[in-house]
């Protein structure tokens, strides 16, 4: 017992404002209109469903105990009761309309995705989320949020540290101001992802092909966290989502600096890159997105094949190309379209000279414009 009790003190962590809770049984604290109301009507259910079965299994237990054949109970002979008939129609026709009423009105105001002070395109990766800033302050801005890379390795460790973010924590957050309604599109670059953030009581599916959309406007400033709720593969556990609000203040600030720093990374597809240029660009690249699978030795690991001695990577640049901007293997490697030019030739350029790789060569980001154009 003692050593019970020392093992799960090794592993106490604390409860995540904003995210879950040590040993949480209920709802997160809502921080959205739609996320209070979700709780309310959660609350109602519950004790409606449970004076229910109080009732009904009050009356069967004392029915057995008082009826008990010890006690020379006898069955009574009778065929119908019209009273009970019309009692147990009524009665669950007015429980029916009682829960469906109010929840009806919450369902109608959670498509209600109107007016929305910001829209902002969510796209699923395996196993990553797009973020494009589509209207409104930010219009123009867009990145990738991924899984923090030390995150990532303490899984893979099997004795992570004790955090309270454990595989929540990401590079890039979404940042929204507090008290305006955003509205979020989903949609899917390969399988069926899901955009979910508890204490906003959101949560939608993103579908290659299809548009969905939802909303929430955050009462409360802080970081928020939520997981993709849809079964999408085996990386599926490492793509938190976190959701940080701003004041507006504070986020005019983001705004101004995310906008700065775009104008400062502005790629020029036609510029000509030397190879230690391209190695230094192309391995942060490489690590930000191709290492969870390829590792970071380029070996490989189960159906994923190896980069290092591939002889399509030695070999075939044509063939190299298609694949990152295609896919390959039904999905098996996902298209990276939504990389620049210049990322991927820097992260093809990497691959070509880095482990026993050596071949010197360099892939310029004309040929992967060049390539899309086609």
């Amino acid at each position: 017992m003692g050593a019970l009790l020392a093992a799960q003190a090794s592993w106490a962590v604390n409860d995540l404002p904003g995210g879950p809770a040590v040993n949480q049984v209920n709802l997160p604290p809502p921080v959205t209109q739609i996320a209070t109301w979700q709780m309310g009507l959660h609350n109602m259910m519950l004790w409606i469903c449970s004076a229910i079965f109080v009732a009904v299994f009050g009356v069967m237990f004392y029915s057995i105990f008082k009826h008990r054949k010890s006690r020379g109970a006898k069955s009574a002979n009778f065929h119908e009761s019209v009273a009970v008939e019309i009692a147990w129609t009524v009665v669950p026709f007015l429980i029916v309309i009682a829960m469906a009423l109010p929840a009806t009105k919450v369902v109608v105001a959670m498509k209600d995705t109107t007016n929305a002070d910001l829209t902002i395109k969510a796209t699923g990766y395996q196993w990553k989320w797009g973020y494009d800033y589509l209207k409104g302050e930010g219009e123009g801005i867009a990145f990738l949020s991924t899984l923090d890379p030390a995150q990532r390795a303490m899984s893979d460790s099997g004795k992570p540290d004790q955090v309270d973010d454990y595989l929540l924590k990401v590079d890039n957050p979404l940042v929204v101001p507090v008290d305006k309604k955003v509205r979020i599109i989903t949609t899917a670059n390969d399988v069926i992802h899901a955009w979910m953030v508890p204490a906003f009581g959101v949560k939608q599916d993103a579908i290659p092909g299809f548009v969905r959309d939802t909303w929430f406007r955050a009462e409360k400033v802080g970081d928020y966290y939520g997981q993709c709720a849809e079964l999408c593969g085996k990386e599926h556990a490492y793509m938190p989502i976190h959701v940080k609000v701003l004041s507006q203040a504070d986020y005019a600030t983001w705004v101004a600096e995310q906008k700065k720093a775009m104008a400062a990374k502005a790629d020029d597809p036609n510029k000509v890159w030397d190879l230690a240029g391209l190695m230094a660009r192309g391995e942060k690249v490489y690590n930000a997105n191709c290492a969870a699978c390829h590792r970071a030795d380029g070996k490989g690991a189960g159906p994923i094949k190896p980069l290092d001695g591939s002889a399509i990577v030695l070999n075939e640049p044509e063939k190299q190309i298609q694949i990152l901007l295609q896919g390959a293997g039904n999905g098996a490697m996902p298209a990276w379209k939504q990389l620049n030019d210049t990322e991927l030739a820097a992260v093809m350029t990497y691959t070509k000279n880095s482990w026993s790789n050596q071949t010197g060569k360099v892939i310029q980001p004309a040929e992967f414009a060049a390539a899309r154009a086609k």
